[in-house]
């Protein structure tokens, strides 16, 4: 491997983080807006989207700041970490998908989502 191609794939590493942390950044507000609107005290499919879109907005806070320490967390506990948060935002997403208005929280899940797929792609 040339030291060319070494500086690439740490471009590509450093790039698919910060993508993955900004897809968080953006899918934890929408999933707290989504369960702001929902009324604490109603059906049971709205509390489901309420839970959902609280979790999602925790996990992947939690995963935006794993991803912002610099070198203080191992490859492994990173990979455990996004693989979650990717696991997540799927659940919360097709509970969205049955939500009425909640197709923009939706989409910022999948494309948390994707990008925790790419990243995870990156890592050894």
């Amino acid at each position: 491997m040339t030291s060319t191609t070494s500086q690439q794939e740490l471009f590509r590493f450093l790039e698919d983080r910060f993508a993955c942390a900004q897809a968080c950044t953006e899918c934890a507000r929408a999933c707290a807006l989504r369960a702001s609107l929902v009324d604490p005290d109603g059906t049971e499919n709205q509390e489901l989207v309420r839970r959902k879109g609280i979790m999602c907005a925790e996990v992947c806070d939690a995963t935006c700041r794993v991803l912002s320490e610099q070198n203080q967390v191992d490859e492994g506990t990173i990979r455990v970490q996004v693989e979650w948060c990717r696991t997540v935002c799927l659940e919360a997403a097709h509970v969205f998908d049955r939500q009425p208005g909640a197709e923009d929280s939706a989409a910022a899940c999948r494309a948390c989502a994707r990008a925790c797929t790419d990243f995870l792609a990156t890592l050894n």
